[in-house]
């Protein structure tokens, strides 16, 4: 491939595919419909708990997620007896379930409610849903604000699993995104986590950033597993200032382009694989005895709106403003704003906004997607007659270019076209073209 089609393809901007159709293609969804959603979910199905804590201490420059800055007490124990309404809300108007599996805690920062106000939200959950035996409970962490108590209080509340963001580890391409964090503060937190008996610790990095270089990649890389990550996850950092508005404070003028990307990207890739590392999907990377890692190798990996994911329950419940769900109807968001958030449960109402419902083809196609983004492969006579017709003029140029390959009645991804992964996921979207701006293929 020459080195101008190799920028084309990386520059391309194309969805992430953590769900499909994909957010921009949600519509206002009414109140009785998404009741009669989680109605229809079946006696015997599995439960996995999104929750959406949108704080922070401080505003990330480079951050992409719907959170906002504060630290006052009455605002964050407001927002925790909102979470807690919907609980019982959500627990009050569903048939009976097979209970919860996964539970998961995003943000933000989740921890910003305090020692306290995770006792009274696990509380809470525990009293709403029955929890299965061995059920995963994990959660997204800042390393400069856990404490010793808070370390405790996620033991306590029976965390099994904790992400912790560490971006990049130089202190110049730190400054430049707004997030200073010396490498101490990320061993700190990983010993206090392992201290209180949560083992299961995951590492986020990103590639992209203003002023980075391969280099710094490939560090970042080392000092993960040099800190004895179970998984890590390399994402590329999406540049939309248009949606997020803080993204302006980042000099634009160093921002590496879409070949520099690329060889950031391989450059944390090879030091992961150097460390002993599985490279799994897009972004992801997990020691060989990791859930994920086995999961890969199963063929049973799943994608969801935090990316790659052993979480197998039929049904997502998505908790908090702006949190998404999927039933077996369809896809679900509540709404966006606190206030909107907080004045819809105080008048007894699930606070949805908007959503999804799914057609026949819809499962089709968001099935072809999400096996490929994890199999990193088809059997081409899985793939109906007209979805092929269809996708077949986007895959030629694919296959032309050593993105794909076809081998013994299967499309499989070649490892030089690992990093236009999502490429491949486009060609079988519906929609493509039709929605919002998003951020680059690679």
């Amino acid at each position: 491939m020459t080195p101008d089609r190799l920028a084309e393809y990386a520059a391309a901007s194309l969805p992430r595919y953590t769900s499909y159709p994909t957010a921009p293609h949600f519509a206002p969804l009414a109140e009785p419909e998404y009741r009669q959603w989680l109605l229809g979910i079946g006696a015997g199905d599995a439960l996995s708990l999104y929750v959406h804590i949108p704080f922070c201490d401080h505003l990330c420059w480079y951050c992409g997620c719907h959170t906002a800055v504060t630290r006052a007490p009455g605002r964050l124990s407001r927002y925790v007896s909102g979470l807690e309404a919907e609980a019982a809300l959500l627990a009050a108007t569903m048939p009976a379930h097979g209970g919860v599996a996964a539970l998961h805690l995003g943000g933000g920062t989740p921890t910003s409610v305090g020692p306290e106000g995770l006792a009274r939200l696990f509380a809470a959950l525990r009293q709403r849903f029955p929890f299965r035996s061995g059920a995963e409970i994990a959660i997204e962490l800042d390393p400069r604000t856990l404490t010793p108590a808070l370390a405790d209080a996620l033991a306590a509340g029976g965390v099994t699993r904790a992400s912790l963001g560490v971006q990049e580890i130089d202190p110049a391409v730190q400054a430049r995104i707004g997030r200073v964090q010396p490498r101490e503060q990320v061993a700190l937190a990983m010993a206090l986590l392992r201290g209180v008996g949560i083992r299961a610790i995951n590492l986020d990095l990103m590639y992209g950033l203003p002023g980075q270089t391969a280099a710094h990649a490939a560090a970042s890389a080392a000092f993960a597993a040099e800190l004895g990550a179970d998984r890590v996850a390399v994402f590329g950092y999406a540049h939309v200032p248009w949606m997020k508005p803080a993204q302006q404070a980042i000099d634009t003028a160093l921002l590496p382009g879409p070949a520099e990307r690329l060889q950031q990207a391989e450059a944390a890739a090879s030091a992961l694989a150097v460390a002993g590392y599985q490279r799994i999907g897009l972004d992801h990377f997990a020691l060989p005895g990791d859930s994920m890692a086995r999961a890969a190798g199963e063929g049973a990996l799943r994608r969801n709106f935090q990316g790659y994911t052993t979480d197998q329950a039929p049904v997502l419940l998505g908790l908090g403003a702006s949190a998404i769900g999927r039933l077996p109807s369809g896809f679900a968001q509540n709404l966006p704003a606190e206030r909107a958030w907080l004045a819809a449960l105080a008048e007894g109402a699930l606070p949805v906004a908007r959503g999804r419902a799914l057609s026949g083809e819809d499962r089709l196609r968001g099935h072809l997607i999400e096996r490929f983004m994890c199999d990193l492969a088809l059997d081409m006579a899985v793939i109906p007659e007209a979805v092929l017709r269809t996708a077949w003029p986007r895959l030629l140029p694919l296959l032309a270019d050593g993105i794909l390959a076809e081998r013994a009645g299967q499309l499989c991804l070649t490892e030089e076209g690992r990093p236009f992964l999502r490429h491949v996921a486009a060609a079988f979207d519906a929609y493509l073209g039709t929605g919002g701006r998003h951020s680059a293929a690679a």
